[in-house]
């Protein structure tokens, strides 16, 4: 079994986890939310080649998937869960022509987006307004996704993604909790 993989809706699936040069929020932890790196960590593993796909998002931090959360569990015959924004996407289908399926996940509005960014107590306004920004650019692109999900009650959000794996993994011939 591949390392933190993990069987969601009754298949084999791993969700790679990001790294970041941001600062970590409360709550969350090193190796389990993201890879927290340092500015010179990140730029060492872009020129090595590390990296599946890598951005400067909202204008401030380097976001990025190492090769090392993605390969080793797709050789392994695991699903993988990339939690990324539309340009590590766009990489993603270059990479991975007609070997991924790409959810956008949408937000009813920005309005909506404002409240629950405020309602963390995380982001100073500087950040709140770069986040606001950089998500109407990218809702803007939400064209380019295969499906689009909109988490307006996330139970139902969470159900609606579940159902698409589902889908997804039975298309490709998977049974249910099977590594074929």
């Amino acid at each position: 079994m591949v390392e933190g993989a993990l069987e969601v809706c009754r298949f084999p699936l791993r969700r790679a986890v990001t790294a970041t040069t941001r600062d970590p929020r409360p709550g969350e932890e090193a190796g389990r939310d993201y890879h927290f790196w340092p500015r010179k960590r990140f730029e060492e593993a872009i020129a090595g080649g590390e990296l599946l796909e890598y951005a400067v998002v909202h204008g401030m931090d380097y976001y990025g998937t190492p090769r090392t959360e993605v390969d080793g569990a797709r050789l392994a015959g695991f699903g993988v869960l990339l939690v990324i924004d539309v340009q590590g996407a766009a990489a993603v289908r270059r990479l991975y022509p007609g070997d991924h399926r790409s959810v956008f996940l949408d937000v009813p509005n920005l309005g909506e987006l404002e409240r629950r960014l405020r309602g963390r107590n995380t982001e100073t306004e500087e950040r709140i307004a770069r986040r606001l920004a950089t998500a109407a650019q990218e809702m803007a692109r939400a064209g380019e996704f295969d499906l689009r999900v909109v988490n307006a009650h996330l139970p139902d959000a969470v159900q609606e993604l579940a159902r698409i794996i589902d889908d997804e993994f039975a298309t490709r011939g998977f049974t249910p909790c099977s590594t074929n």
